[in-house]
């Protein structure tokens, strides 16, 4: 590595020698794949630089790593420490997404690449499926001189004016050349071929076709001439099943034997062998019976596994990592998974438990509700049970059936409620948060391929429950924030029936602006308003406040002062965000109403005789533009009998239907309640609502009822 490195401040290039390093590295940890990341200075995202071992397609979703991803190599090189995967399942468990990616069996290695006190980039490795679950000295050494040569090969390339920069796509290094045979022992290599029964074929790394027999030829049903060169899932269609390219991943990524069987069509069933190698892969092809089952492409799962396909699984589980990105709330996290994984995986019972207070609580829960699972909430974290160990070391357990989970935790008293049950960790940013339990009702083999994939379910939901749970705790300080920024009791008026209504939206995120309040301010008079601030979150819930206080410290002022006022306040303020408000003085000794709006829905007002109609007032612009707005106001009779009906647009407005349409059929149901209390008449217009529009608004709704006399 020394030599190289002075051989490159003597060239002025690094490329070749990386190449070199890659290479050097893979033969001295006896790796199978190299990954080599750059780290560009000034920028925050690893470029997959050089790689060697695998073909450049299987690599693309990781091209670009960004240094804050849940990945290995992003780890090693942020903490800077080499980080050991000894096992499918412990990569499903840490790193859930790459998991999901790359089912297969196989080890892996990252580390970081630095000189002095800068971050250079990574080395990723990978070892076949066979590898022991620790890593040796010899290969530690191997990985951690390789990386620290690399850094002197990159940091004299920068010295000498020539610093190594990663293309737009990495460099593929070709796969090690055989030694090249004598030519009686060539002859003799393919007459071995040929007495070979059935048919014998060769694929590169990359799944290209590069030899083929004509045995071979004849099973698959097509010339030598067209195989040559393309790849089997494309020349031969009733290939192109996702099945049979992830046969094929398996054995590039794991180096591992695997086999499947496929039909031919019409009905010539062929069993595929491949054998994986550093250079290539070697395929024997012999006809085969018919399956029993023909569910599957490709029958290669541990006999006796009781899970479901490969294929199957990953169709689920690409489904629920898509659904999650659309789950709000816990409830909803919990719903999906059982919507998603339940019925793939044959499971009766998913219970989400986490902890609180020292103690552990279910979450939430779907399917049947076993009382092994009632038995385990409430218990102590320090209790000798499954879930709290699961939760507390993050480690997960596969119980095949009672007996076995009876024998791992004699003490727990757990009765035989179940046949099977698999205990998973629910990790957040490497700490176990809750665990994700899942029963069944027969005993079944949890083999290793299964419990990798039912670990990256518990990472992925993990990560979706973790934002829920964000969510519900953000919404719930909004809602609280809205309810104590509203009036709890409206004060009595002599002279009036009034009633109230507020219905937060029952789809959506986050929560509105909307606000009601009627003020008393003497004997004879009093104010009403209601508003609508912009946007639903927090701010807008306390900006609300903000809007409502105001008003309440300018009520007794003509309404346009009243809103000016506010107006003025807000323009101040600078919120980014606008609110609608109508405010209304009522003179009950004078019999009349006068009112004035800031960009806000008119009322509708009912005349004694029944007849309705939304008031035509001047609009003035929204509260917190223009600090000279100003207000025109309106003045109106309000005899005894006559009512308002104060609104936001959340109660009327719905996709695809005229404001001015909708307005109409909300005053046709006010006509219609002419002589009912205002309670009653609020409660018919808010089931109306609930019919007409989607939820996705708050509604505020405010009634005021002229009665025979003040007092």
């Amino acid at each position: 590595m020394q030599d190289q490195a002075a051989s490159v401040a003597a060239t002025g290039s690094g490329t070749e020698f990386l190449d070199s390093a890659v290479d050097h590295v893979l033969r001295g940890s006896g790796a199978s794949v190299a990954m080599l990341y750059l780290l560009p200075r000034g920028e925050n995202t690893l470029r997959l630089t050089v790689l060697a071992g695998a073909p450049g397609q299987l690599a693309t979703p990781w091209n670009r790593v960004n240094l804050s991803a849940p990945m290995p190599v992003a780890d090693a090189v942020r903490h800077r420490c080499l980080i050991w995967l000894g096992s499918q399942e412990e990569l499903a468990r840490r790193y859930p997404r790459p998991a999901l990616v790359l089912p297969y069996r196989f080890c892996l290695a990252a580390a970081p690449i630095r000189t002095g006190d800068r971050d250079r980039g990574g080395l990723v490795l990978l070892w076949p499926g066979a590898h022991p679950p620790e890593l040796s000295a010899q290969e530690r050494d191997a990985v951690v001189s390789g990386c620290r040569g690399m850094g002197m090969l990159l940091q004299q390339a920068e010295s000498s004016g020539y610093p190594v920069l990663p293309g737009a796509l990495p460099r593929v290094l070709p796969p090690p050349a055989p030694p090249v045979p004598e030519a009686a022992r060539a002859a003799a290599s393919l007459e071995f071929v040929q007495r070979l029964p059935g048919g014998s074929c060769a694929l590169d790394l990359d799944g290209t076709i590069c030899f083929m027999n004509d045995a071979a030829a004849g099973l698959l049903g097509a010339p030598v001439s067209e195989l040559l060169g393309t790849l089997p899932w494309e020349s031969l269609p009733w290939l192109d099943d996702p099945g049979v390219e992830d046969h094929y991943r398996d054995a590039v990524i794991s180096r591992r034997q695997t086999s499947f069987t496929v039909r031919r069509p019409p009905d010539d069933w062929l069993s595929f062998h491949l054998f994986p190698s550093a250079t290539g892969i070697s395929v024997r092809i012999l006809p085969a019976d018919r399956p029993h089952s023909t569910d599957e492409p490709a029958p290669r799962r541990a006999a006796g596994a009781s899970g479901p396909s490969r294929a199957t699984a990953l169709y689920h589980l690409m489904h629920l990592a898509a659904t999650l990105t659309e789950a709000v709330s816990t409830r909803d996290v919990i719903e999906l998974a059982g919507d998603q994984i339940m019925p793939a995986f044959r499971i009766q019972s998913l219970v989400v438990m986490t902890s609180a207070e020292g103690r552990l609580r279910i979450e939430g829960r779907r399917g049947l509700h076993p009382t092994l699972m009632d038995r385990l909430d409430g218990a102590p974290l320090s209790s000798h049970t499954p879930a709290a160990h699961v939760l507390m070391t993050g480690v997960p357990g596969f119980f095949s059936d009672f007996a076995e989970l009876e024998r791992g935790y004699p003490t727990a008293g757990l009765r035989e409620t179940v046949a099977a049950c698999a205990f998973l960790p629910l990790i957040v940013s490497g700490h176990p948060v809750g665990a994700l339990v899942l029963a069944y009702d027969r005993a079944r083999a949890f083999d290793p391929e299964e419990r990798a994939l039912l670990t990256s379910i518990a990472g992925l939901l993990a990560q979706a429950l973790d934002r829920a749970r964000l969510y519900d705790t953000k919404d719930r300080l909004a809602h609280s924030l809205q309810a104590h920024l509203l009036p709890h009791t409206l004060p009595r008026v002599a002279g009036l029936d009034i009633a109230a209504r507020y219905l937060p939206a029952t789809r959506g995120m986050g929560i509105g602006g909307d606000f009601y309040d009627l003020i008393r301010l003497d004997a004879t008079t009093a104010a009403a308003a209601i508003g609508d601030v912009q946007g639903h979150n927090v701010n807008a819930a306390a900006l609300m406040g903000q809007v409502r206080t105001a008003v309440h410290a300018s009520a007794g002022a003509p309404p346009d002062e009243v809103l000016a006022r506010t107006n003025r306040l807000l323009t101040d303020l600078d919120p980014d965000l606008f609110t609608s408000c109508l405010y209304v003085h009522l003179d009950l000794a004078g019999r009349r109403a006068c009112l004035a709006t800031a960009g806000h829905p008119a009322p509708l007002l009912r005349h004694p005789d029944g007849r309705t109609e939304a008031l035509d007032l001047p609009a003035g612009l929204l509260l917190g533009i223009d600090p000279a707005s100003r207000y025109p106001t309106t003045e109106i009779p309000l005899p005894p009998g006559a009512a308002l009906a104060l609104f936001t647009d959340g109660l009327v407005e719905a996709p695809g239907v005229d404001f001015d349409h909708a307005t109409a059929a909300l005053a046709e149901h006010f006509a219609l309640a002419l002589d009912q209390p205002m309670e009653s008449v609020a409660d018919t217009l808010v089931r109306y609502a609930k019919r007409c529009t989607p939820g996705t608004d708050d509604i505020a709704l405010l009634l005021i009822n002229a009665l025979g006399s003040p007092g």
